[in-house]
């Protein structure tokens, strides 16, 4: 029998997590006119979140589901992951087109890089500072479409800058991991998304409170089995778990190289669907890229001299992911 390299295997699970993710925002797109934002978010992970606790249970026991006093904490760090990163994914993808939405998680460990250095008050070296320029110049060209100014005039960005709300909302949640130590990662993820569904849970009273959300009837849920079935199943349950085994097997600093696949793939996904890309949105991509390319590199390169609070898990879509190390000047 042919033995497959661990790395083989590795790079495959990441390379389809990826584009399973890149995939996910055509997908969910159609279901913006039929199910509101908050709703959707709860439908998502008001699924996904027994699955994980039971998955929880599965691999680590009933022990592993204690909170040991950290509930609030866990609560706090689970609304602004999972009601703040969703609610506002799906607000800012009601408005955006779906190629768009996606550049914005390929720049989650560029958010990352920049938030840890904020908290420990340390300047990026050059090389990362150098990154994160390009990566957010790449985002700017890919929403506006070459036109900077719109963005100064209203007429782009609104959506994709809910998005990025959300997406940097996530970056905090996944650092606050690091108050969990001796945690595995499914059990970070399973507790505080269970409770986070609490605070979405709330989010969706208020909204049909204020009349921004309604109950999709089961005409309309039935008919729209495909794509929740691929949110919350694929996208949700099986990125997840792909995603960390094959973290895992490749390393996180080049593992999480596959992220760049999300934009990828769904700029493909448009162009079969008819759409041809403008130059400057290809130039865009290829920006958050290289830019996600030079920050990996710099952390593979000083890796040895990171300390702790330095590393930060990388994070997409649901999910607390293995760390990457990051490059602060000084260290």
């Amino acid at each position: 029998m042919v033995r497959v390299p661990v790395w083989l295997r590795g790079g495959a699970m990441l390379a389809g997590t990826a584009v399973a993710w890149g995939g996910m925002f055509a997908v969910t797109k159609p279901l913006m006119g039929m199910v509101d934002p908050f709703t959707l978010t709860l439908l998502r992970y008001g699924v996904t979140a027994p699955v994980f606790l039971a998955l929880l249970v599965l691999v680590e026991g009933v022990g592993a589901l204690r909170l040991e006093g950290r509930g609030w904490r866990l609560w706090w760090l689970g609304t602004l992951g999972f009601a703040g990163f969703g609610v506002l994914a799906f607000l800012g993808l009601r408005v955006a087109q779906p190629e768009h939405a996606a550049v914005i998680p390929a720049t989650m460990p560029l958010i990352a890089v920049a938030v840890a250095a904020w908290r420990a008050r340390r300047r990026p070296s050059g090389r990362v500072l150098l990154a994160v320029a390009l990566g957010l110049a790449g985002v700017v060209l890919v929403v506006t479409r070459g036109a900077p100014l719109e963005l100064v005039r209203g007429g782009a960005g609104r959506g994709e800058a809910l998005v990025f709300l959300g997406a940097s909302l996530w970056v905090f949640y996944t650092l606050g991991a690091a108050a969990f130590p001796g945690w595995s990662g499914l059990r970070y993820t399973a507790l505080s998304c269970a409770l986070g569904v609490l605070s979405i849970a709330a989010l969706d009273v208020l909204a049909f409170a204020g009349g921004w959300a309604r109950w999709p009837g089961g005409v309309v849920l039935a008919g729209a089995w495909p794509e929740l079935g691929y949110l919350i199943g694929v996208a949700s349950v099986l990125g997840v778990l792909g995603w960390n085994a094959g973290m895992r097997a490749m390393g996180a600093a080049r593992g999480v190289l596959f992220i760049n696949l999300v934009p990828v793939t769904a700029f493909a996904i448009a162009v079969v669907g008819g759409r041809v890309p403008v130059g400057a949105e290809l130039a865009g991509v290829a920006l958050v890229i290289a830019a996600l390319v030079l920050n990996s590199f710099a952390g593979v390169r000083d890796a040895g001299a990171v300390p702790r609070e330095a590393v930060v898990p990388v994070a997409a879509g649901c999910g607390v992911r293995e760390a990457v190390p990051l490059r602060v000047a000084g260290r």
